[in-house]
C-alpha cells in the first residue's frame, strides 16, 4: 500500500510541476505562498538576482562548505527575499557565513524530495528546504528519513502560534521552523457597510448566523454580496472547520467525515450563504480577485496573504477594514480564528552542517525580531513568531485599512488559531469535500455527499 501511495505521490508531483511549467496558478489552493508570487511581484528589491544567478542545474545537494548552507525555496520577492535577509542578520555575528538560496518552485521541491526518498538519493537534498504547511506532515510521515528532528535543537517553539507549529509536528516531535503567517482575516469595504447601516465593529467577534443576517441586509441595501468564493474549491469550508479545531481525519489519520457534526454544520452554513446570495460563487482565482478589486462584493474571508491582492486596487485605500472571521454556532470549540496557507523551514537529513543549520534558524526565523521588521515592509511577509508582533513596525497604522495596526492584529489572530490534524491524505480529503459541497449547493443531501467523500478517500488510501 505504501509503495503504491508513494508512486502516486511522485506522479502527482510531476504532474503538478508540468502544470506549473505551463503557467497554471491557482492562488486558492496554494494557500498563500503561490498567491504571493504574483501579489508581491513588485515588492522588495533585486538583492536575490546575484544569489540565484548561478543556481541553474547545479541546485542539487547540500553545501560542502563549513560556513555555507544551501536552501531550496520559491518566490524571489517573498520567501527567497526573507531567507537572504536572514543570511545578512546571521552574518552580523558570523561574518564568514553564507547562504546559497536556490530558487525552487514548491512543485519541484515536492518532486525532488519524493525522488530522493524513493530512489535512495538523499545526497541530492539541500541543507534546508521550505515546505508548505498542509504538506508537511504528509511528507514527514511518508519520508521520515529525509527530515531532521528539531525538538531538542534549542529552538523555543512556544514563541510561535500553537496552531502554526502543529503543522510540522509528527508524533510529538518538531520537524519545522514556522515562517509565514496564514492567519485568516475578514476584510470589509467599510464604505459599503456604512451604506447598509453597519460599521466594522458590527462584524467583529460575530457568529456565522449573525454574519448571514447582516449579509442579507447588505445585499438588500447595496446589491452587493458580503463574500465571494471559487465554486470548485473548499478553502472556506476548511477555514470554518479549523476555526473550531475540527478536521476531516481522526487522530490516527483515518477519514472522519461521516458523523462529523462540525463538518456538517460547516456545510449547512456554506449552503445557506450561497442560497441567500450572501456569497457569490465564481469559477476561477482571477474572477475571485476581480470581485474584490472591482467592488463586486463587500468583503472577503481568507488567509492574510489575500491583503496583497486587495491592495492592488490602490484607489480603494482607506475604504477597507480588517477584523476576525465569524464563529460557528452550536459547535464545541468554536472560535473566530483560523488559518489558510503558509509554510515552514525544514532541515534535511543530508545537511552537512547540522549544528550550523540549527543555530542559523534559531537565531533568525526563531529568534530575530529585527529580521521580521526588515522583511515586512518590502515583502509583506507576516511573522508567526509572536515577539515580532510587539515591535514598533508591526504597530504602525495602515492607511489602506483605515489607519488600523493590522499587522499587530493579525499576529494576535495567529496566536489564537486552533490546531487541526492534516495527516497524509489532507489534499485528497480537501478535494473530496470540494466535490461534495458543489453537489450540496446543486441540491444533493449533505449526509449522502459526506458518505461519498469518505468512501472516495478510503478508496485512495487502499490503493
Amino acid at each position: 500500500m505504501k509503495k503504491k501511495f508513494i508512486t502516486a505521490l511522485l506522479c502527482a508531483a510531476m504532474t503538478a510541476s508540468m502544470l506549473a511549467g505551463c503557467g497554471s496558478n491557482n492562488g486558492g489552493n496554494s494557500g498563500g505562498n503561490d498567491a504571493n508570487a504574483d501579489a508581491n511581484a513588485d515588492a522588495g528589491d533585486d538583492a536575490n538576482a546575484d544569489a540565484n544567478a548561478d543556481a541553474g542545474d547545479d541546485a542539487e545537494g547540500a553545501s560542502g562548505d563549513e560556513n555555507t548552507l544551501t536552501v531550496w525555496c520559491w518566490d524571489p520577492k517573498f520567501n527567497i527575499y526573507a531567507m537572504e535577509q536572514a543570511g545578512k542578520v546571521y552574518q552580523a555575528e558570523h561574518p564568514e557565513f553564507n547562504v546559497n538560496v536556490v530558487e525552487t518552485p514548491w512543485d519541484d521541491v515536492q518532486k525532488k524530495l519524493t525522488t530522493a526518498a524513493t530512489g535512495g538519493a538523499m545526497d541530492t537534498l539541500p541543507d534546508i528546504m521550505l515546505v508548505q504547511d498542509n504538506a508537511f506532515q504528509k511528507n514527514v510521515i511518508s519520508f521520515p528519513e529525509a527530515f531532521t528532528d528539531l525538538t531538542d535543537s534549542g529552538i523555543d517553539f512556544t514563541q510561535f502560534g500553537e496552531a502554526k507549529t502543529a503543522y510540522s509536528v509528527v508524533d510529538g516531535k518538531n520537524y519545522g521552523v514556522p515562517f509565514d503567517n496564514g492567519a485568516v482575516v475578514a476584510c470589509y469595504r467599510t464604505d459599503i457597510l456604512e451604506e447598509a447601516g453597519f460599521t466594522l465593529d458590527d462584524f467583529t467577534d460575530i457568529t456565522w448566523d449573525e454574519y448571514l443576517e447582516k449579509g442579507k441586509v447588505v445585499l438588500e441595501k447595496t446589491g452587493k454580496p458580503l463574500l465571494s468564493c471559487q465554486s470548485t474549491e473548499s478553502d472556506v469550508i476548511m477555514m470554518m472547520l479549523q476555526s473550531c479545531g475540527a478536521s476531516l481525519f481522526d487522530d490516527s489519520g483515518n477519514p472522519a467525515m461521516v458523523g462529523n457534526e462540525s463538518l456538517k454544520k460547516v456545510m449547512e452554513t456554506y449552503q445557506q450563504l450561497v442560497e441567500t446570495g450572501v456569497c457569490k460563487l465564481v469559477n476561477s482565482w482571477d474572477e475571485y480577485v476581480q470581485t474584490l478589486t472591482t467592488e463586486t462584493v463587500a468583503g472577503t474571508i481568507n488567509g492574510c496573504w489575500i491583503m496583497a491582492s486587495i491592495q492592488s486596487a490602490a484607489d480603494q485605500s482607506g475604504k477597507w477594514g480588517l477584523t476576525n472571521m465569524p464563529s460557528l454556532v452550536g459547535v464545541d470549540g468554536a472560535t473566530n480564528y483560523s488559518n489558510n496557507g503558509g509554510s515552514s523551514w525544514a532541515i534535511t537529513s543530508n545537511c552537512k552542517n547540522m549544528e550550523l543549520a540549527k543555530d542559523f534558524l534559531k537565531s533568525t526565523f526563531a529568534g530575530s525580531v529585527e529580521l521580521y521588521e526588515t522583511i515586512l515592509p518590502d515583502s509583506g511577509a507576516l511573522a508567526t513568531y509572536l515577539p515580532a508582533g510587539d515591535s514598533d513596525v508591526y504597530a504602525e497604522p495602515s492607511e489602506f485599512y483605515g489607519g488600523d495596526a493590522v499587522f499587530k492584529k493579525i499576529t494576535e489572530y495567529a496566536s489564537k488559531c486552533p490546531s487541526n490534524n492534516t495527516g497524509v491524505y489532507y489534499y485528497e480529503g480537501r478535494d473530496a469535500i470540494a466535490t461534495a459541497i458543489q453537489n450540496v449547493v446543486g441540491g444533493s443531501d449533505i449526509d449522502t455527499e459526506l458518505e461519498i467523500a469518505q468512501s472516495t478517500v478510503e478508496g485512495l488510501m487502499e490503493q
